[in-house]
């Protein structure tokens, strides 16, 4: 028997367009608090006005995940004055392909049966068997879904292939648990460039500071100030003008990344992200490595560092973490750009003594 995931999923929701235009909730199982109805609202593009159809969108809000599939209904005898829906889905993981799997078997069913007491069915048996199955809808099931892979899902190559040695600024920013924001019109390219980036620091292994689809709205920009470092996705371009939400702004639209003069100091490049730079750049360009050796190739660079830095370290006494020894790292007369680097990366990794 396959087994269940009462820890991840933890609701399944149904919003509805009719023929008058009005998008709403209908149904939601267990319960779907008001705060989280009116963001997932906003994020289903069913209450847009610009009428493009988004199929699949993903985001983080406060620690949980959501997944949104929408379409548009046609010749659904059981659905006569509805013209589109979206089904969500709110979970604890990080998994957009396995999510997304489940709600296109949600939303055939419900296509077929206008009704959600099929598609509750599913969901509870996704819950506690961790597998649905049905001839006519397709089956599936949650542990084909490895974590692990939907963390490799991104292309690094192609981050590297728009960026080049820009690519070590995110690196950088990442290691140092910076606040990244990323702009482009186009949710779908957001999406795609943004949950790539927390492989650049692979020994993490943490999409928590992944905030794939953010709008400019009071709430959302709160929640997020309170994360420390994160990257997050956003499809206006007012956000440029938002200094207090970024140290590095990325424009993906146009290629260009910019780093805030808050955080110019703790940035500061040398012959080491030089290095680190060219090794990303050779390894993603090389024809024969895919994207998960790429992804190995920067993470052995990135034990070295850390390796340099715990050999830095100390313990005052057995039960204490080390912490980072300045006169051991000054006497080391690294160039100031590294010892600036290993510095706030001690910081970052929280081996400062306070």
């Amino acid at each position: 028997m396959a087994e269940p995931e009462p820890q991840l999923l933890l609701a399944v929701g149904l919003i509805e367009k009719d023929t008058n235009g009005d998008a709403l909730w209908v149904w939601c199982y267990p319960s779907v608090t008001a705060e989280l109805r009116s963001l997932l609202l906003r994020k289903c593009c069913l209450t847009d006005e610009n009428k493009l159809l988004h199929t699949f969108v993903f985001g983080q809000y406060k620690r949980l995940w959501f997944y949104i599939t929408t379409v548009e209904v046609q010749d659904s005898p059981a659905l006569k004055k509805v013209t589109h829906f979206s089904i969500v889905l709110t979970a604890k993981d990080f998994n957009p392909e396995k999510y997304a799997a489940f709600t296109r078997i949600l939303c055939r069913i419900y296509l077929k049966h206008g009704s959600p007491v099929k598609m509750m069915e599913s969901y509870i048996a996704v819950l506690t068997k961790g597998i649905c199955q049905s001839e006519e809808n397709g089956s599936f099931l949650s542990k084909d879904f490895d974590a692990r892979k939907a963390y490799l899902a991104g292309s690094i190559k192609d981050v590297v292939s728009q960026f080049g040695m820009e690519t070590v600024i995110l690196y950088t920013a990442l290691m140092l648990k910076k606040r990244i924001v990323v702009y482009h019109p186009r949710i779908e390219a957001i999406q795609e460039f943004t949950r790539t980036l927390p492989a650049l620091v692979w020994h993490r292994q943490d999409w928590s500071i992944l905030h794939s689809y953010v709008h400019l709205n009071e709430e959302e920009v709160e929640a997020l100030k309170t994360c420390t470092g994160y990257i997050a996705g956003f499809t206006d371009s007012e956000v440029n003008s938002r200094p207090d939400l970024y140290d590095v702004y990325v424009n993906l639209a146009d290629s260009e990344i910019t780093v805030s003069p808050v955080v110019k100091e703790a940035m500061t490049m040398g012959k080491l992200h030089k290095e680190i730079g060219q090794l990303i750049v050779q390894s993603a360009e090389d024809p024969d490595k895919s994207d998960s050796q790429v992804i190995k190739d920067i993470s052995l660079k990135t034990k070295e560092i850390l390796a340099t830095l715990a050999s830095l370290t100390e313990a005052s006494n057995g039960n204490e973490k080390p912490t980072l020894n300045s006169e051991a790292l000054k006497q080391k007369r690294f160039p100031p750009a590294t010892e600036n680097f290993l510095f706030h990366l001690a910081a970052a990794e929280q081996l400062l003594k306070i």
